[in-house]
């Protein structure tokens, strides 16, 4: 069951760092249809596709070493992050 849970959000967390870069174009580039996103905002986009590929190594790790409850808990911390900015009103 941990083993299932571990893979599941793996997955789920590559595909979330995929997503952020496929779209980082939209919020960092320089065309008509960027939001031209400031050195914080691509500071914090920076560490979330970080913590998105670091997340399921860690979490992994921990499940090894027989911690397996931890190691779940933290490899689906980026996708609950996720979901929780997804619920914030936008800025504007």
């Amino acid at each position: 069951m941990v083993r299932a849970a571990l893979i599941i959000a793996a997955i789920v967390d590559v595909a979330l760092a995929v997503l952020m870069v496929a779209v980082s174009g939209f919020m960092f580039g320089s065309g008509p249809e960027s939001m031209h996103g400031g050195s914080l905002f691509l500071t914090t986009y920076v560490a979330g596709v970080i913590a998105c590929v670091a997340a399921p190594v860690v979490g992994i790790n921990l499940s090894r070493r027989g911690k397996p409850a931890p190691g779940v808990i933290i490899t689906w911390v980026p996708a609950a992050g996720a979901l929780v900015t997804m619920m914030l009103p936008p800025p504007y």
